[in-house]
């Protein structure tokens, strides 16, 4: 149980006291990770003994303990400020060895050909990986055509799947916090006979084995909020080798499209 459910389960059985202190950790919960135990009874007006009696009371043999379970909901994929977050320079290099990973994946050059030689293109996203698929769609409808983007905002899926087929290729982005039916969704995408590419973090490992390929893509998170840099980096490196799978078709398509930019004035 998260430590907000467990103060509500066990929130009848505590001393007034206790209730203060537990009053204190619910209204820091978003940073709580960012305090000492001393600081946090100081706050609630309560002795260190009664916080420290809080914790066990809750289950955590101490405050490091409380520390650690925070800290598995971020790995999780919680938003949630963490204590020792790296500095800038830190944090840059972090990020730089998760886009070098990315980027290095030995399967793009297999997974751009297969895009590149299909009838049609479908890719899928939810939630936080939304924005990569679109932004993978925009990228791919460049060097090629019949590349569509799901779900669309008041649709479901299954018109999406219906008419696909060996010649096809589905590319699914499930970075963590997956909706339920992830899995199902990729079931089904395998029954159309398509390629399905799985794009995600490690936490995706488990759906690997329901797609013909696997990406693993990691994700910066060691702020509050997971950074998509290294996807957004994969995307680029993935769609720049399909434009070169796509020889001078691909080159031909950037040309119209440009020349048509230019003809209706959409871009500067």
């Amino acid at each position: 149980m998260r430590i907000d459910e467990r103060i509500a389960d066990r929130h009848d059985a505590l001393t007034p006291q206790e209730r203060r202190a537990a009053a204190t950790l619910l209204e820091h919960l978003d940073d709580l990770a960012t305090y000492r135990a001393a600081e946090l009874a100081d706050l609630a007006g309560v002795s260190r003994a009664t916080m420290s009696r809080l914790f066990r009371s809750l289950g955590f043999e101490d405050f490091d303990e409380v520390r650690e379970h925070l800290r598995a909901l971020r790995s999780a994929g919680e938003p949630r400020r963490v204590d020792g977050a790296p500095n800038a320079e830190a944090l840059a290099a972090i990020e730089q060895t998760a886009i070098l990973r990315a980027i290095e994946h030995p399967r793009i050059p297999e997974v751009a050909g297969l895009i590149a030689m299909a009838r049609r293109v479908l890719v899928i996203g939810w939630r936080n990986s939304y924005p990569v698929a679109l932004h993978l769609r925009e990228q791919l409808v460049q060097a090629r055509a019949d590349v569509t983007i799901g779900p669309v905002a008041g649709q479901t899926l299954g018109e999406e799947l219906a008419g696909l087929g060996p010649d096809d290729v589905v590319v699914v982005v499930g970075f963590r916090r997956r909706p339920k039916g992830f899995a199902d969704f990729l079931a089904e995408a395998g029954t159309t006979g398509a390629s399905v590419i799985l794009v995600g973090d490690p936490t995706a490992v488990a759906h690997a084995s329901a797609a013909s390929i696997w990406l693993e893509c990691p994700l910066q998170h060691s702020l509050a909020f997971d950074s998509y840099a290294a996807p957004m980096a994969l995307v680029s490196v993935l769609a720049d080798a399909v434009l070169g799978a796509c020889g001078r078709a691909g080159s031909r398509r950037v040309r119209t499209i440009s020349e048509t930019y230019e003809r209706m004035g959409e871009v500067e």
